[in-house]
């Protein structure tokens, strides 16, 4: 009996281990076809979409198309039609490699594929499913290629259950379709979910492709960028700083038509915004690079987002520069500008003009030479009896000593409190101990064993957080009629989204409308947030969703409170009577959670009586 345990693995099984690499959800299919067809030439693609791409994939092109023979190899491994030798990875200047990616899809779903070369009279119909070829036979199609991808990982179950739910995953389709448009404006583009019209792009120029994508709300609030070197040329757009936000900024970089991330060049960006947004706020960029395809390399990553430059520093200095510039010429950059009214009038000097000579008198000082401020006399002597700022001093502060002692030995019965109470008990002096704050951002308050200090904003913000939750979950927020409705416009990915957030909106107090192309009536409130801006603050919201990519129900509606309790929070620097301090130690107390904020921040900060002694020792 031979004891070899090492054996090769079938082909279908080393495809479908492959496909794992390259093909992790549906936006990976998309993301390779969509690139093979710029690739190929073409000026119009059109994508349809059923199901987010679980039931199937088509991406049409009228590219160059592919003879019977390169449609047959196309689905081998490593069969590309764009690189002969080692050294062309370092000169890439197309997306991807003509069939790089078809083997492992084919590997893990049902692949049509109809296609016919330019000046030819018949196509090739090509089918293939899990790696095994089922026919090809001679087809009257239109020139370009046709791909169907159905039923994605069919025959791996197991990736097929983690795939996430339909919007996100179709969210993510609409993130890679956006990054290949963005780079592309010279080809027509559209995209199709379940029959419905998602994006229809025509051919335009680069300012337009990004207004047809993000909405026209978005053209006054870029500025064009450019810069030109013999390492790179940058182009573009930023945002103007006024339009920056928390979250849900449209950060794109492109290099030699591939989208890229690069937080080193993010920060160059950045630098260039500092002092004119406030702290993490994010502006908005499309920055394009173009330099030596040499220079660079795109495979370090297998999904080719991470590029290494070789010249990173100085195009960091270019980057930056350019950024700077682009603001200053849009007076986005503050510049000394005085008032009239506050100009100072400066005669103007003519020497030709004969004046009468001026005379000048000197000031003089009124000296009191009788006062001798060592023996004042009782007419010198200041009426005021200061002597009365004192009276009752003492009996003042022997009150206030008599409050502390009593609120800090002041322990409320426990028989009569519940469990949870009691534990709070355990810890507090009780609602009784005087509340003082500092610097209009603390709270202090007594401990039985030391003394607390409470961050205000956060402290609120938690307490605000379980208010919303419970309302959601209870289904009964109170709503405030709006006299004057605003209406706010949503990015094709936020509208997405929105559908699903609608019902847990209305129980927090929003009332919304849908008047349709994304655009939602906002008619009421959440009770609270009166005076907020309504479309930042929706905004905000399902910027938050998207952000995190939240799924689960609960997880939805936490995202909800959260964002309307930090709106709504007291902010750090206000001032609050006593009775307002009593009122928001007592709600914390009464919280689930009054240690840690929703986003795990401390919001109490305990000095123990130990510490304290220690300190003045």
């Amino acid at each position: 009996m031979s004891a070899d345990i090492i054996h090769l693995l079938p082909d279908h099984i080393a495809n479908q281990i492959a496909a794992g690499e390259v093909i992790q959800r549906p936006a990976s299919v998309v993301k390779e076809l969509v690139e093979n067809a710029v690739d190929a030439g073409a000026s119009s693609i059109q994508v349809n979409i059923k199901d987010a791409g679980k039931t199937l994939i088509q991406v049409i092109d009228d590219g160059k198309g592919m003879s019977e023979t390169d449609a047959r190899m196309a689905f081998e491994r490593h069969a590309t039609s764009k690189i002969s030798t080692a050294d062309d990875l370092f000169s890439l200047r197309t997306m991807g490699f003509r069939g790089e990616a078809l083997a492992s899809i084919a590997a893990v779903a049902q692949v049509e594929l109809r296609t016919r070369l330019k000046g030819e009279e018949l196509g090739t119909r090509l089918t293939i499913a899990g790696s095994t070829p089922e026919g090809v036979v001679p087809d009257a199609c239109g020139e370009g290629s046709v791909f169907s991808v159905k039923n994605l990982f069919f025959n791996v179950p197991a990736r097929r259950k983690f795939l996430k739910s339909n919007e996100t995953e179709f969210r993510n389709i609409i993130n890679e379709f956006e990054r290949i448009a963005l780079v592309n404006a010279q080809i027509g583009m559209s995209l199709y979910h379940n029959d419905a019209e998602i994006f229809n792009l025509p051919v335009s120029g680069l300012r337009q492709r990004i207004i047809n994508i993000y909405g026209k709300n978005l053209n006054q609030k870029l500025l064009s960028l450019d810069a030109q070197s013999s390492l790179v040329t940058i182009s573009g757009f930023v945002g103007k700083p006024d339009s920056a936000k928390k979250r849900g900024a449209l950060q794109y970089f492109f290099v030699n038509g591939r989208y890229m991330k690069h937080p080193y060049f993010h920060k160059a960006i950045m630098q260039a915004y500092e002092q004119l947004i406030p702290a993490g706020d994010q502006p908005s960029y499309f920055v394009y690079f173009t330099l030596d395809p040499a220079t660079i390399d795109v495979n370090i990553h297998p999904t080719k987002t991470e590029v290494k430059f070789e010249n990173e520093q100085p195009i960091w200095q270019i980057l930056m520069a350019a950024t700077r510039e682009a603001l200053a010429k849009s007076s986005a950059i503050p510049a000394i500008d005085f008032d009239v009214k506050d100009a100072i009038d400066i005669p103007v000097y003519n020497p030709l003009r004969k004046e009468e000579p001026r005379s000048y008198k000197a000031p003089s000082v009124q000296v009191d030479t009788s006062y001798d401020p060592f023996e004042p006399t009782p007419s010198k002597r200041p009426e005021f009896d200061w002597t009365k700022l004192y009276e009752g001093f003492e009996d003042d502060r022997n009150a206030v000593q008599m409050e502390l002692r009593s609120g800090v030995s002041a322990e409320p019965a426990e028989d009569n409190l519940p469990e949870e109470e009691a534990r709070q008990d355990e810890l507090f002096s009780g609602v009784s101990a005087p509340c003082y704050q500092y610097k209009g951002r603390y709270i202090l308050t007594a401990l039985k064993s030391g003394m607390a200090i409470v961050d205000q904003n956060r402290a609120h913000v938690r307490i605000l957080f379980e208010q919303y939750l419970a309302s959601i979950r209870q289904r009964q927020g109170v709503s405030q009629q709006v006299l004057f409705p605003e209406v706010v416009e949503f990015t094709t990915a936020e509208a997405t989204v929105l559908p699903s957030l609608l019902e847990d909106l209305r129980f927090v107090g929003f009332d919304l409308s849908d008047l349709g192309n994304h655009t939602y009536e906002i008619n009421g409130l959440p009770a609270g947030i009166e005076r907020q801006d309504p479309a930042s603050l929706v905004k905000d919201i399902v910027d938050h969703v998207v952000e995190t990519g939240s799924e689960a129900k609960e997880k939805i509606c936490e995202s909800i409170a959260l964002v309307l309790a930090k709106a709504a929070a007291i902010p750090s620097g206000k001032a609050l009577s006593p009775e307002e301090m009593d009122h928001l130690i007592a709600s914390l107390f009464s919280c689930s959670d009054s240690n840690l904020t929703p986003e795990g921040k401390t919001i109490i900060s305990i000095l123990s009586e130990e510490e304290l002694d220690r300190r003045f020792k």
